[in-house]
């Protein structure tokens, strides 16, 4: 079953929606390469970005297991995938344990980041949040072999932060220049720098327990 899962592997581009909000009948996919981005819109058009996707994701499982996708989620970069059928998901729990184990794993993390995401935007102040953040980001691209404790790449724009983090663009960009001026951490040209990073995990209150699991299963 997971050959065959591998030999489904589609590619979409940056910009184009997989995903709609409301969509049934949908697979869900596992991300192989890329990142990615789940969010909702508001009547009013504004966006609230539920998290960001990196490789050895699901994307899309709720929309299989619930059969409507209550979020859209759009492709940050050019990405590739391996689809996963709503029949692959059912006799997985059967005849794949792997499968099965890696589908708990990203329920259990994605509800713990679920939990911290709502402690940022609910009681940390901005900068505090920022560094949370980029330290979750950089902790769950170490899983997968992307990040090191001096840093990782990263394509988020600040827009794209702003609208994950609950803060106007402006207001991004006064954040991370104070964390660069404090020797904290640096983003810059699509990298961010951990500067001192006992001190920013410190400063953020950042404890990496909750994603402390084996890491993504299926790459």
């Amino acid at each position: 079953m997971l050959d065959a899962m591998h030999k489904r592997r589609r590619t979409f581009v940056a910009g184009r929606d997989l995903v709609h909000q409301g969509q049934s009948d949908q697979a869900a996919y596992i991300l192989a390469s890329g990142w990615a981005c789940s969010y909702k819109i508001l009547r009013d058009g504004e966006r609230q970005i539920v998290d960001f996707q990196i490789p050895g994701d699901f994307l899309g499982l709720r929309s299989v297991l619930l059969h409507t996708a209550d979020h859209s989620i759009e492709p940050i970069t050019d990405i590739e995938v391996c689809e996963v059928q709503a029949s692959d998901l059912l006799g997985a729990f059967t005849r794949t344990p792997r499968l099965a184990t890696a589908v708990l794993w990203a329920a259990s993390r994605d509800e713990a980041m679920v939990v911290e995401h709502l402690v940022d935007i609910g009681r940390r102040h901005a900068a505090e949040r920022m560094a949370h953040f980029l330290l979750e980001l950089g902790a769950r691209l170490s899983l997968v072999g992307l990040a090191t404790k001096a840093g990782y790449t990263c394509p988020l724009t600040q827009y794209l932060l702003a609208d994950a983090l609950g803060l106007s663009a402006v207001h991004v960009n006064r954040v991370l220049r104070q964390l660069r001026e404090t020797g904290l951490l640096t983003f810059r040209d699509g990298y961010v720098t951990f500067d001192d990073y006992d001190r920013l995990r410190e400063f953020a209150g950042f404890d990496p327990v909750y994603l402390d699991h084996a890491g993504p299963l299926l790459r």
